[in-house]
């Protein structure tokens, strides 16, 4: 995650670090991560592009993620939030999200 790379790279504020951490540590208690269901996962030689998308109904995690925007936009870092009803081949899925690869990904491999 691009916001990721802004705390790993000390470029927040202590403010924003504050608030990052415990937007992650929060999401990091209320949804299942893949890699602790399939190591694997997001390994790009067995699933090149894997990327996660979450459900509509998973309302309680997206919600929190336009702090994440806010955040990216403050530090002038470009993103694109999508929604898209097809996108990919879904190789997991939860109560709450699908991890795909996706369409342009598949017809590369």
């Amino acid at each position: 995650m691009l916001a990721n790379e802004l705390a790993a790279q000390g470029k927040l504020s202590a403010d924003q670090y504050q608030l990052w951490r415990r937007n992650n540590d929060w999401y990091d208690a209320n949804y299942t991560n893949p890699t602790h269901v399939d190591p694997d996962i997001y390994d790009p030689r067995v699933n090149p592009g894997a990327v996660a998308w979450f459900k509509v109904s998973a309302q309680h995690l997206i919600k929190r993620v336009d702090w994440y925007l806010e955040l990216l936009a403050s530090h002038g870092v470009e993103f694109r939030r999508l929604e898209s009803s097809n996108p990919g081949k879904i190789i997991y899925e939860d109560t709450d999200q699908i991890v795909v690869i996706p369409t342009e990904q598949l017809s590369r491999t």
